[in-house]
């Protein structure tokens, strides 16, 4: 069978498209991305502007047509932060459907901690043992840890790479006292979820699952030896840190001639950076190790055993 995943996020609209059968790991054959960065289109009040509306509407268009080129069985489409929190969220989301010929389904930030979690779980397998997962977005952070197939703890946090680059580093390049602002507010944010995730065993494994994260990982981090791709990589904290002063130092310009570092990304790697340095100081993670799967392999193992295969 055919399966599509259409995630609609803070930064991406990305359809995934994937063959699946009972008992093994999706097969995925198409993947297209349309950048959007919807935190550029929120107007004061929290709406998403009639140009964002329209940005969002033509990419949800165009990936429809690509699932329906694909000849895909079933399309599971799935919308994260941005426009969950928009305060004209009901009238985007009705437009979007209305692009879609469907209904798309609106996840709440611990749904999307849980999704990503099964991913992550299932690419790094049972033996893995306790999970610490980290995952930012553009408009939120997740957080999640567990033994099992589902997290005992899932919490998300609105300290996403793009809504912190607004918030807090508006100018190019944003300098020192802008990160060191994000960092205090990022530590307060994350005080009562880091009290949380600290009272649960200590994990066997820490996990990056996100773009953010794969992008720091190629800047700052090293492969696992006899290892090859993104999966094979690991970041330590200590590295991250130390370019974290660089960073901000240089426009974005010239800051996606650094290794890992696309043009989609340039803005928001410094506020990415710093928010996933702070949460591995305060939850004590010396380094991280990357996943290549994340949401939309987790919606996607999820519809998988929800089937009634004939």
């Amino acid at each position: 069978m055919r399966l599509g995943v259409l995630d609609i996020g803070s930064n991406t609209v990305h359809l995934l498209v994937a063959n699946a059968h009972p008992g093994g790991r999706p097969l995925a054959t198409t993947s297209q991305r349309t950048v959007l960065r919807l935190m550029r289109y929120l107007a004061p009040d929290g709406s998403i502007t009639p140009e964002g509306i329209e940005a969002l509407v033509t990419a949800v268009s165009e990936a429809r047509q690509v699932a329906a080129d694909e000849k895909v069985d079933e399309l599971l489409a799935t919308a994260t932060s941005a426009v969950r929190e928009a305060t004209n969220g009901p009238e985007v989301i009705a437009l979007i459907e209305e692009a879609l010929g469907q209904e798309l389904q609106v996840l709440g930030g611990e749904s999307e901690a849980r999704f990503t979690f099964l991913a992550v779980r299932r690419w790094f397998g049972w033996a893995a043992g306790q999970i610490l997962l980290f995952d930012i977005g553009g408009g939120s952070l997740e957080l999640a840890s567990g033994d099992d197939e589902l997290p005992d703890v899932a919490a998300s946090v609105p300290l996403g790479a793009g809504r912190m680059t607004i918030q807090f580093m508006p100018t190019d390049p944003p300098g020192e006292d802008a990160v060191e602002a994000l960092r205090d507010h990022a530590r307060e944010t994350l005080a009562p979820v880091a009290e949380r995730l600290l009272a649960e065993p200590r994990p066997d494994h820490v996990v990056g699952s996100s773009k953010a994260i794969r992008s720091l990982a190629k800047l700052a981090g090293y492969p696992v030896p006899g290892s090859s791709g993104i999966e094979g990589m690991l970041l330590p904290r200590a590295a991250l840190g130390s370019w974290i002063p660089r960073l901000a130092r240089i426009p974005a310009s010239a800051r996606q001639e650094l290794p890992g570092i696309t043009p989609d990304r340039t803005f928001q790697i410094v506020a990415g950076a710093v928010v996933l340095h702070t949460a591995m100081t305060m939850l004590k993670v010396d380094e991280l190790e990357v996943s290549p799967w994340a949401l939309r392999e987790g919606v996607l193992l999820r519809y998988i055993e929800s089937m009634s295969w004939g």
